[in-house]
């Protein structure tokens, strides 16, 4: 218990865990690359990266905070404290190198029905949540960035591939 006179690790100790390197610093939108109207669930998702290769990605915690499905219903993996550090049990597995400063968001879409083209394929619903939340984050977290996710990744990782069950 942290307030506990016996706790070896008060509230002002874990404050000072706080690395500065770790104030949030960016707010990440990604899709799951699948294509235009396809029900992807958050289970789906959470499958994809922790279940142990090669049918998922292996990691321990999901790569994002939340998943906005197709009907604009907000799925919350990672729960946060809603301040402008990004503290250990809020890191997510989005984008490498820096996720310790970041917050990432997902919705369901993204590709095109070729699966080869990408589509803002948003329904109406889902940028509506969207909007809600980002507006949320830069409630507390004002200075945050919303990068291209392009820009802070050389290589994409395919969701539809056939080890996640969704090739065409």
């Amino acid at each position: 218990m942290l307030n506990d006179q016996n706790d070896p690790f008060p509230p002002t100790f874990l404050h000072q865990l706080n690395h500065p390197t770790m104030k949030f610093q960016y707010f990440i939108i990604h899709c799951t690359a699948t294509p235009a109207g396809r029900w992807v669930s958050a289970e789906d998702v959470k499958k994809w990266h922790t279940k142990p290769k090669p049918y998922g990605n292996g990691w321990k915690q999901v790569g994002y905070s939340d998943l906005i499905l197709l009907d604009g219903s907000r799925h919350q993996f990672v729960k946060h404290n809603n301040d402008q550090i990004i503290d250990p049990f809020e890191i997510t597995n989005g984008v490498a190198g820096i996720n310790s400063i970041s917050r990432h968001l997902c919705y369901v879409g993204g590709l095109d029905s070729s699966h080869k083209a990408p589509l803002d394929s948003r329904t109406p619903q889902q940028i509506s949540t969207m909007l809600d939340i980002i507006g949320e984050v830069l409630g507390y977290a004002p200075i945050s960035r919303l990068p291209d996710i392009t820009s802070l990744i050389t290589k994409a990782v395919r969701l539809s591939s056939p080890q996640h069950g969704l090739s065409s």
